[in-house]
């Protein structure tokens, strides 16, 4: 028995050099809706073909701001959505826990974890951002009110990259549901346009919610 704790123990010990632990630290964006609210909202998105790639410059979209006293909007996400976060006085995360619904990881170092637009920025251009105002691609960018802003392993976030649901979707299965409903609020919330690929994937995963 004391053999099959000390196994267990070094297990666990090694998951922490790696980063990662073993049970979830839970918080997620505010503002998700429900699956049969999504279902309503995608219904009444404009069908559009995207178009204004060539335009696209990351920084029309200003992040990440100043939210209060030192901290931008990626500390305050990381503050947001992670357990027994530790900062220095620079606001920046020097200990916690983030849980990844992307992938189901878990981190304990922040330099671990990116946060994700989950409309993507450039997606939101060529949907229809093109022709804001700059001040309103800013809030965009830093919207702590909706589930806009996640806190997601950094190389998940980079695979996901500048694409919709039609060519991307999170490897944990379970997450997608909720990947759908927090991807048709943000569009809906910002009049944001949809194409047929897109909508179509989005209908598949909400259906299966």
């Amino acid at each position: 028995m004391r053999r099959v704790v000390s196994v267990v123990s070094a297990a666990l010990a090694a998951l922490v050099v790696l980063g990662l632990t073993a049970g979830p630290a839970s918080a997620t964006p505010p503002g998700i809706p429900s699956a049969s609210t999504a279902k309503s909202e995608l219904a009444g998105l404009t069908v559009a073909a995207e178009s204004h790639a060539s335009t696209y410059d990351r920084s029309l979209f200003p992040h990440w701001i100043t939210i209060s006293g030192a901290c931008d909007t990626r500390e305050t996400v990381l503050k947001r959505d992670g357990t027994s976060v530790v900062t220095n006085s620079s606001c920046a995360a020097t200990s916690g826990r983030w849980y990844s619904p992307y992938d189901g990881a878990t981190w304990t170092a922040a330099s671990d974890v990116d946060i994700d637009h989950m409309v993507p920025l450039a997606e939101a251009w060529q949907s229809g951002a093109w022709n804001w105002t700059t001040s309103r691609r800013q809030a965009f960018a830093n919207d702590l009110s909706r589930p806009q802003l996640w806190a997601v392993t950094d190389n998940v976030n980079q695979s996901k990259g500048d694409q919709d649901p039609a060519t991307w979707k999170p490897s944990l299965t379970s997450f997608r549901c909720t990947y759908a409903r927090a991807w048709v609020q943000v569009k809906y919330t910002y009049g944001l346009s949809v194409d047929s690929a897109e909508k179509s994937a989005l209908s598949s995963m909400l259906s299966a919610c």
